[in-house]
């Protein structure tokens, strides 16, 4: 058992730092500070959708890189930054379909108690099924409206800290902000001697302010936020003086150089900047980082080394997502005879793959027998039939119009709007009611990271597939004005086109994530979107029913809780324009949608598309990347227009090179 310090005890003598008994001035140690992030509930190297292994995910294989890297750094801290508790059919499973009992501990913690984790963060989607499971599952005792109180549930066997998130009810934190940990190092004296010594190490965890817009049906009224500045110069100089030799912030939150707000969703760039941080573990972006050859704009700001994995100075990692990478950063330390200084020079930041393929590392034997009878009760719920469908709908070339995976989506979700303004705001049910949804898997997290759902039969998988994530159907009222400008920020989806650059020119921004990009997939809605132009001047002929969208034409829109309040910074979305907020998930519509149309056409549910790229005649090729061999999808979604120019990209990760001729 690790030795723990709680903040409410009094641990030393006022400002006193415990010494190293024993230890040489100018004695070196390297500790390992090991993460994992956005684990998103992916124990197992399996695909729940697609009832399939995946030797490129896993906390089973993250588990054999961290056994790797402590037999190189036998001194280490592992860390989780949060993201933990959602995001596969076995996470939906536990919280959902058959809930966890209070003594039963939840698959992915068994896995982290087996592991010995030191501790962890919490991030936005682990409030995603509310405050009542994420006190039971992480053992917690919140004091929160909403929250009854009684016995402390089984949860994972060590600290979790979270500094910016507090109950409204106590005015406390929610969950303990910081803990300090004991550990045993040996560190090396200047006559090469080996010396013992207890190094405290203090962990303090930040999650994004903006969890109250992504999930205010659960939070509002329970929880504020604080900005993690803030937070982090009030807490921090009291883990010093509670004895903290190092300071780890955990932060669930990308790089943004914007000017510093409490409520910015990316605050780590910003945090970085606090004095006292000696490490920082960042996550919620997906990204890996360090990374040299990236791209990403949040990897260029001011201050930040991509190379070696510095943000002002401060060594930073990133582990990307879903168990796919081991963050390590080798703190260099030297004993001055007072405190542990980082050596910076001597510090090292590393993201580790596990690989994919054949190059894959082997899983970590010990880890799925521990939630074998989990993971094998999700894959029978999950082949549980619900309905047919005559076409393959996938996201394979949602960038380039197919609505195949859309469709249905959309149907399903403004079936139900339409419905419940009916019966529950007949004054409402004159509005026309459209619906938007998007692309949630568009190949970010690899290549085989496509919604792909075959022609047969549907099971309760197939429509996990189709709708990722546990939202709950909102309905907007918007103007023509609102529409379009809606429609706008997603097409934003897209780089600008130059028709007179004969270099090829990438068709996608990957930094804009395929999550945003939101469209509609109906007869009744039709637009066109010229690339050629800057975002927010891209939509034009916005039509619906044949007539041109007049500004203060008003519409119903069926969407999810996570966009109508504020998800993604949509302009006029956020909060003030919700007229519907559904007891029903938007995966349940859609389930039950399903079962009640029995059998999906694409001639009914998969060929409507409401917009197309305004033509253009272009000197160069327009390209963009998605899965090798599937072209002959594209034909079957109509689009004539696309054409796989190489079935590898050349970058080494799997990806085929299509090209769009946007003329036609």
């Amino acid at each position: 058992m690790k030795n723990l310090v709680l903040i409410s005890l009094p641990l030393v003598l006022a400002g006193c730092t415990v010494l190293p008994s024993g230890v040489p001035v100018g004695s070196r140690a390297t500790v390992a500070i090991l993460e994992t992030t956005d684990l998103h509930g992916n124990v197992a190297s399996y695909d729940y959708y697609k009832l399939a292994p995946d030797p490129s995910i896993g906390l089973e294989r993250t588990a054999t890189l961290i056994a790797r890297a402590r037999a190189q750094f036998p001194d280490n801290v592992l860390l989780d930054n949060g993201d933990t508790i959602q995001g596969t059919a076995l996470s939906d499973y536990q919280a959902v379909v058959q809930p966890l009992g209070c003594a039963a501990t939840l698959a992915i913690y068994k896995a982290f108690n087996a592991l010995g984790y030191d501790g962890s963060g919490i991030g936005n989607h682990d409030f995603n099924y509310g405050l009542a499971y994420l006190n039971q599952v992480s053992g917690s005792q919140f004091d929160v409206e909403g929250v009854t109180p009684g016995k402390r549930c089984a949860g994972p066997a060590f600290p979790q800290v979270l500094a910016n998130v507090v109950s409204v009810k106590s005015g406390q934190p929610l969950f303990r902000p910081y803990a300090i940990i004991d550990k045993r190092v040996t560190a090396t004296a200047p006559d090469g001697r080996r010396v013992p010594a207890t190094l405290r190490v203090g962990i303090i965890g930040f999650t994004p302010p903006t969890i109250l817009t992504w999930d205010k049906r659960w939070l509002e009224g329970k929880v504020v936020t604080e900005g993690v500045r803030e937070t982090a110069q009030r807490y921090i100089p009291a883990m010093r003086k509670e004895g903290a030799d190092i300071v780890v912030a955990i932060s669930h939150g990308g790089l943004d150089a914007a000017p510093y707000s409490p409520t910015m969703e990316n605050g780590s760039w910003h945090l970085a900047r606090v004095p006292g941080i000696d490490a920082m573990l960042i996550g919620h972006s997906h990204e890996v980082f360090p990374n040299a050859a990236s791209t990403v704009p949040q990897f260029d700001l001011p201050g930040v080394d991509k190379a070696k994995g510095l943000v002002h100075g401060v060594p930073t990692v990133i582990a990307g997502l879903w168990g796919k990478h081991l963050g390590v950063i080798g703190l260099s330390l030297a004993w001055d005879g007072k405190a542990w200084v980082v050596d910076r020079e001597g510090t090292t930041v590393e993201a580790r793959p596990i690989g994919t393929g054949r190059d894959a590392v082997a899983g970590d034997p010990a880890i799925a027998p521990l939630v074998e009878a989990e993971h094998q009760a999700t894959i029978a719920y999950v082949k549980t039939p619900v309905g047919k469908t005559d076409f393959r709908m996938s996201t394979y070339f949602a960038d380039a119009g197919d609505v195949s995976a859309i469709q249905v989506v959309n149907q399903a979700q403004a079936a139900y709007l339409r419905d419940y303004v009916k019966a529950n705001l007949p004054q409402l049910a004159h509005l026309p009611v459209l619906s938007v949804s998007s692309p949630f898997k568009s190949g970010t997290a690899g290549v085989t990271d496509y919604t792909d759902v075959p022609a047969g039969g549907i099971a309760l998988n197939n429509a996990a597939d189709l709708y990722l994530y546990p939202n709950a159907l909102y309905g907007v009222q918007v103007s023509g004005t609102g529409l379009q400008a809606w429609l706008e920020k997603a097409a934003g989806r897209f780089n600008t086109i130059d028709p007179r650059q004969t270099a090829p020119q990438e068709l996608v921004d990957t930094g804009f994530p395929g999550y945003n990009f939101d469209m509609p997939a109906s007869d009744d809605l039709r637009y066109e979107i010229d690339i050629t132009q800057p975002p927010g001047k891209r939509v034009r002929n916005l039509r619906f029913r044949g007539a041109p969208v007049a500004p203060g034409q008003q519409f119903l829109v069926a969407t999810n809780n996570y966009r109508a309040s504020g998800g993604g910074a949509f302009p006029g979305l956020d909060g003030s324009s919700t007229v519907v907020a559904a007891p029903d998930n938007n995966r349940d519509v859609l389930i039950e949608y399903i079962r009640k149309q029995g059998q999906l056409t694409r001639a009914t549910h998969g060929s409507s598309r409401s917009w197309r790229f305004a033509p253009v005649v272009t000197r160069g090729p327009v390209v963009f990347r998605s899965a090798p061999g599937k072209e002959a999808l594209a034909r079957e979604a109509g689009l004539t227009n696309v054409r796989e120019l190489r079935a590898d990209d050349g970058g080494g990760k799997g990806y085929a090179l299509y090209a769009i001729d946007l003329a036609r």
